[in-house]
């Protein structure tokens, strides 16, 4: 379970990443691209080219947990101008 606290961030890659990456291959598209550390306790989304598809990566105090959404149809909207961006809980 993620607790939806204020501290607790959402970095949203808006390269697409290949989604036979697993924990390694995530952990570093997180620590390269957005220069972020992975372990963190925040949340690390990343998503295919055709962005049906989208994987959350999360460090739960014992371990790495990763989520796996495929949408039946349809696509997520994403910025395409940066690298990567930031979403805040409030």
């Amino acid at each position: 379970m993620i607790a939806l606290t204020g501290s607790l961030r959402v970095f949203v890659c808006t390269q697409p990443a290949d989604m036979r990456r697993s924990f390694d291959g995530l952990c570093g598209m997180a620590q390269n691209l957005m220069k972020q550390d992975p372990l963190s306790g925040h949340l690390f989304l990343f998503r295919n080219r055709n962005r049906d598809r989208l994987k959350i990566l999360y460090w739960n105090n014992d371990g790495l947990v990763i989520w796996y959404k495929r949408l039946e149809q349809g696509t997520w909207q994403v910025p395409w101008r940066a690298p990567h961006f930031l979403i805040q809980m409030l």
